[in-house]
């Protein structure tokens, strides 16, 4: 599913990661674009208008995986993004939630949104995210840096992935 599938979590590779992402070039436009690892052939990297988005771990799959070992599995995922989150809290304040549940509901419907929200419905990433923001980059603008872990279905593993804008990340709005 992702070209992170067998690593174990580390937070100190997870922080270089984000770290990296936040100074990485944004696209200031144009389609939006997936790349695989070359060696693995997943996914690596998406691209888009005003953002980046990548996997930093994959958990191992979970194809014939019942309670309470599939328990123990999404307990561990959920324990890597609050690691992660509160490092992240730690260095720039308190995150704030933004809900995928407007997005879900318009994908189901077949109904447009932007670029950024797209690319995550279309790698199943639906988790909420957190998210801090502005933030300073060596860029001389500011970003938005999300973070969330998902699982596309219950078989699949549980992806935490990040993502840098250069645009603030507001939720949704209904309708």
């Amino acid at each position: 599913m992702t070209a992170r599938a067998g690593e174990p979590f580390a937070l100190d590779r997870a922080l270089r990661d984000v770290d990296g992402l936040l100074a990485a070039d944004i696209p200031a436009s144009g389609p939006t674009t997936s790349e695989d690892d070359p060696v693995r052939s997943e996914w690596s990297v998406t691209r888009g208008e005003g953002f980046v988005l990548v996997p930093l771990w994959e958990s191992a799959s979970l194809v014939g995986v019942y309670a309470p070992e599939w328990n123990k599995a999404e307990e561990t995922a959920h324990g890597h993004l609050a690691a992660l989150a509160g490092a992240l809290d730690r260095r720039w304040g308190a995150h704030r939630p933004v809900g995928m549940r407007v997005p879900l509901f318009r994908r189901i419907a077949g109904e447009p949104m932007p670029p950024f929200f797209e690319a995550l419905c279309a790698r199943d990433l639906l988790g909420d995210l957190a998210v801090w923001g502005p933030l300073p980059a060596g860029s001389g603008r500011d970003r938005w840096l999300a973070v969330s872990v998902n699982q596309s279905d219950g078989d699949a593993p549980f992806v935490l992935a990040a993502a840098v804008t250069d645009h603030p990340l507001v939720e949704l709005e209904d309708g």
